[in-house]
C-alpha cells in the first residue's frame, strides 16, 4: 500500500475503439494539469457516489479511472479498502500520493485485471464519458462486483449545463469546429444522457435495481484555473484549444474572456452551474 504504481505503458487491449485510443491520448501526460483544474469540480460528487454505492469501513471497494485519488481518498477516510485504477500513469501517481492507503494499480477498461466478484463495491467517477464503449465499461464494472454488490457511476448530463458549456461556446464564437482526427463516440454506443437513459444503460449491462438521480451544483474558479486545464490540453476540449495554432487558442481566449462575465461574481469567481447523473444498480 502506498508504494508508487509502476509506469509500464498499458498494450492496448481487444475491444478497445479509435474513440478510447483519442481518450489516452487526450489525458496522456496531464496528471498535474488535470489536479489544478477539472479535479477540484468533478471532486463534488465523490461523497455521493460513495453514498450511492454504500462505501462504509471495511468496504472492498474498487475506483475506477481514479485520476488524481480523490475519491479513493475518500474511501479510505471511510475505513473502506480501497483499490485504485487508472490508465495514465501520472494520474496513477498522484492517486498514490492522494490515497496512500490506498493499492493504486495501472489497468483500463474494457477490461480490467481482477477476478469475477473480487469486490463489495465498485466506483466510476465521470469515466463512462470517455470510454468508447459505455454498456460494455458497465458489464466489466458488473463483473468485477460480487453478487449483490453496488456499483455506482457518474456522467455529465446533456444538455450541458450552462456552466459546463462555457468553454464550448467559447470555441464556437470563435469559429473552430471540432477537428476531424477527433472521433466521437460511435452512435450505436451513445446513450441518452438522462436518468432515463442512464438507467437503461445500467439494466442493458445486466445491473439489477438500476436508479439514477441528477446532481446539481454550482462551482466555484477563479478564469484562469478554469482556462488552465483547456491550455494544458487537458481532455478532448483541450486537444482542440491548445492542439492548433497559437493564434487559434488567442482568438478561444479571447471569447473565453468576453463569455466570463456571464458567471463573474463580486469577488471575480466565476460561478459556474453544473448538472450531472448518478446512477447505481447491484450486481
Amino acid at each position: 500500500m502506498g508504494t508508487a504504481p509502476s509506469h509500464t505503458v498499458l498494450p492496448e487491449q481487444a475491444g478497445t475503439t479509435p474513440f478510447d485510443a483519442s481518450e489516452r491520448l487526450a489525458w496522456a501526460g496531464r496528471a498535474e494539469a488535470y489536479a489544478g483544474s477539472f479535479a477540484k469540480l468533478c471532486a463534488h460528487t465523490a461523497p455521493p457516489l460513495l453514498d450511492a454505492a454504500g462505501v462504509r469501513a471495511g468496504t472492498r471497494l474498487l475506483d475506477v479511472g481514479t485520476g488524481p485519488g480523490t475519491v479513493a481518498r475518500a474511501a479510505c477516510e471511510r475505513g473502506a479498502e480501497v483499490t485504485a485504477v487508472d490508465p495514465e500513469p501520472g494520474m496513477a501517481a498522484l492517486a498514490a500520493r492522494t490515497a496512500p492507503e490506498a493499492r493504486v494499480h495501472l489497468a483500463s477498461l474494457p477490461r480490467l485485471p481482477f477476478p469475477d466478484g473480487e469486490f463489495d463495491a465498485v466506483v466510476a467517477n465521470f469515466v463512462l464519458n470517455h470510454v468508447g464503449r459505455p454498456a460494455a465499461a458497465l458489464a466489466e464494472l458488473r463483473r468485477v462486483t460480487r453478487p449483490g454488490g453496488h456499483v455506482a457511476v457518474t456522467i455529465w448530463a446533456a444538455p450541458a449545463s450552462s456552466g459546463q458549456a462555457l468553454l464550448g461556446r467559447a470555441v464556437r464564437a470563435a469559429g473552430v469546429v471540432r477537428p476531424a482526427h477527433l472521433p466521437a463516440l460511435a452512435p450505436e454506443d451513445d446513450f441518452p444522457r438522462t436518468e432515463e437513459g442512464f438507467t437503461a444503460l445500467l439494466a442493458d449491462a445486466g445491473l439489477s435495481r438500476p436508479a439514477c438521480a441528477t446532481l446539481r451544483w454550482d462551482h466555484r474558479a477563479t478564469p484562469l484555473e478554469w482556462w488552465s486545464g483547456p491550455a494544458s490540453g487537458v481532455a478532448t476540449i483541450g486537444r482542440i484549444v491548445a492542439g492548433g495554432p497559437p493564434e487559434v487558442t488567442a482568438r478561444i481566449k479571447r471569447e473565453f474572456d468576453v463569455l466570463c462575465a456571464e458567471f463573474t461574481g463580486p469577488d471575480g469567481v466565476l460561478v459556474l452551474p453544473h448538472t450531472a447523473l448518478l446512477a447505481h444498480g447491484r450486481a
